[in-house]
Parts: C-alpha cells; sequence; structure tokens
C-alpha cells in the first residue's frame, strides 16, 4: 500500500509455491489487503446484480439450446434403432438365402435373390453407418452443450453468491473508503477486473489479454491524434468502450514508445470516476507510479530476502516472511521519524 505519511508498506505476505499463477491469485491479494487495513470501499452490488441478470438470462438460453440437442439426440437414436432393425432384418434373409442356395447347390446369379439381397444387406449397413454416425455427432454437441450449461450455472451460482455477500458487506460498511488498484498485465485477466469492479475500486490496470493491442492498431493511422505522455512515449485514448470479454465499459489507451530504434505499443485500462481521457499525460504517469510497488518487490528479492528462502520448515518460513515485512515496514516508520523528530541544519 502506499500511504502519503510512509510511503511504500506491506499490508500482508503469504508463502505461496513459486508455480502459482499471479492471476489466480487476485481476489486473495485484495481480501488480504481489506483484512489489514481495515477498510474497504462501497461494493458496486448494483452493476454486479444487472451483470448477474444478464447471466441468468445466458443460462435459460443454454438450457433451451440444451433441450433441443437432447431431442436431436432422441430422434436420431430412435432412427437409429428403425435402422437396425432393419438391417438385422435384411442380414436374416441374406443368411437364409444363402443357406438355402448352398443346400440346393444354386449358384448365385447377379439378379438371383440371393445377390438382391445382398445388396439390400449392404445398403442397410451403410444406412446405419451414416446413422450411428448422426448419432455420434448429437451425442457430442449434447455434451459440449451440457458442459455449457454446467459452467453458465456455475458462474451464475457464484455472482448470486458473491453479490449476497457484497450487500451484506455494505450493510456493515458505514465509512466506505474510496482506494485505487494498479495492477501490472499479470493480475489484468477480464475475471479480475470484473472483480475489482464489483469490489467498489477505482481500476488501473494493463490488460492480459496481448489481442487488444492489436484489435486497437487497427484503429489508429497516419491521421491519428497521439498526446505525447513522456519523453519517448505518447498516447491516444477511448473512453468507455465495450471489449470483448469485459463485462464493463471501460476506458482504454494505447501507447506508443521507442526503446532505442524499436517502437512498441502498450495498453492501459482504466475504470472509475477520474476522467482519465482528458488527461493522458497524467493517466501515464499515475498508472507508471508503480514502480512504487515495483520497487518493493525488487527490495525483497535483493535486500529483505522475501524470496531467498534460508529456512525449511512451514513455522520457520511463516517467521521469516512476518520478519521481512515488518523490516520492510520499519525502514518507513523510522525514516519519517527520522524527518520530524531529529535535528538538521536547514542546509542539510
Amino acid at each position: 500500500m502506499r500511504s502519503p505519511t510512509y510511503g511504500r508498506l506491506w499490508l500482508a505476505v503469504k508463502p505461496h509455491p513459486g508455480n502459482l499463477v499471479s492471476c489466480l491469485l487476485a481476489e486473495e491479494l485484495v481480501l488480504a489487503a481489506e483484512a489489514n487495513s481495515g477498510v474497504r470501499p462501497w461494493r458496486r452490488t448494483e452493476l454486479l446484480r444487472q451483470r448477474w441478470k444478464t447471466l441468468c438470462e445466458r443460462r435459460r438460453h443454454a438450457e433451451q439450446r440444451q433441450v433441443q440437442h437432447r431431442a436431436v439426440l432422441a430422434e436420431a437414436q430412435v432412427e437409429l434403432q428403425v435402422r437396425t432393425e432393419r438391417l438385422q432384418v435384411a442380414e436374416a434373409r441374406l443368411a437364409t438365402l444363402a443357406a438355402d442356395y448352398r443346400d440346393r447347390q444354386q449358384p448365385e446369379r447377379p439378379h438371383s435373390q440371393l445377390a438382391q439381397a445382398r445388396q439390400q444387406a449392404q445398403t442397410r449397413q451403410r444406412q446405419h453407418a451414416r446413422q450411428a454416425q448422426v448419432v455420434a455427432q448429437a451425442a457430442k454437441q449434447c455434451e459440449r452443450q451440457q458442459n455449457a450449461v454446467a459452467i453458465v450455472q456455475a458462474q451464475e451460482a457464484g455472482l448470486r453468491e458473491r453479490l449476497q455477500r457484497f450487500e451484506n458487506e455494505n450493510a456493515s460498511n458505514p465509512a466506505p473508503a474510496a482506494a485505487v488498484f494498479r495492477l501490472d498485465a499479470s493480475f489484468g485477466t477480464w475475471d479480475n477486473v470484473a472483480l475489482f469492479i464489483e469490489m467498489g475500486y477505482e481500476v488501473y490496470t494493463r490488460p492480459h489479454d496481448h489481442q487488444i493491442r492489436d484489435s486497437l492498431l487497427g484503429r489508429v493511422g497516419d491521421t491519428t491524434a497521439w498526446t505525447r505522455v513522456g519523453d519517448n512515449a505518447d498516447m491516444v485514448a477511448w473512453p468507455a468502450q465495450t471489449l470483448p470479454g469485459c463485462s464493463y465499459p471501460v476506458d482504454v489507451a494505447l501507447e506508443r514508445f521507442y526503446t532505442g530504434k524499436t517502437l512498441r505499443y502498450g495498453v492501459l485500462l482504466h475504470f472509475g470516476r477520474d476522467t482519465v481521457s482528458d488527461d493522458l499525460p497524467a493517466w501515464f504517469v499515475f498508472f507508471n507510479g508503480r514502480q512504487t510497488i515495483e520497487a518493493g518487490i525488487k527490495e525483497g528479492k535483493s535486500v529483505f530476502h522475501m524470496h531467498h528462502l534460508k529456512v525449511r520448515t512451514a513455522p520457520a518460513l511463516w517467521l521469516q516472511e512476518q520478519f521481512a515485512a515488518f523490516a520492510a515496514n520499519f525502514v518507513r516508520w523510522a525514516a519519517h521519524w527520522l524527518r520530524t523528530q531529529s535535528y538538521q541544519e536547514p542546509e542539510q
């Protein structure tokens, strides 16, 4: 957390295996921050309720399609049973005629009853095989639709539980805080963006999906009016954009900057009350203020050793991380104390 008084502070630490994906820990991260800070924003339950209703409608449509697919499968299975019976009758007639021809030692001629029965049995076999493929395809479609319904039902149940939880949290939050989350792209999945929006935060992030950058590049051309936001950086922005996969409209900005002779592009996203599209340099500077967070991460790697573990048992690991967080915060507290309590000459 960035404190106006002390600067960068650690709120919580927790040991994790090194193979975990960052984006899966976003909710745990924000809940830990709220638990340790003791404050939280007003949950945006009106947005969440609308999203839940939209998902309920999707679930109803998915269930209707599932009923249709089941009806198609049932019809195909009935037709397969009919063709199976026809095939059995044709094969039984062929076997009877073949035995009769053998007993009478009668040769099979091209237009004899035996030849016609054999041809009919082969036709029934082809019809049965084609219908079996129809049944298999219908069964796959039915299974895919069933999985889709299960996914939507699970999402609906999750949003319903989240809505109830957020309503209870609002009821017990007489003094909601205004807070900003600045996230890098590793946390910027659409699910996480929606979660932080619904939790009431002002969200600044980069998208986890790099296809957004490619689609935005298609919007710019030689006549695009870029705004200079840094020594080697320009931006162009579009407010309140509806993006594929994103549950809510967000402000979108495309960056371009040179690293040496290489021209690179990046994307910024924002949701909240700040009118970031009206002041692109401020948006650029504020988001890149995340460097204080990046400095804290580097500090945990090289100074207080959050990552280079020197112990093995679980209690010792827990203690090491707690002491590392305390040491990092103690530096901030001590620096503030020195500035306010110790005497310094004016020129120092």
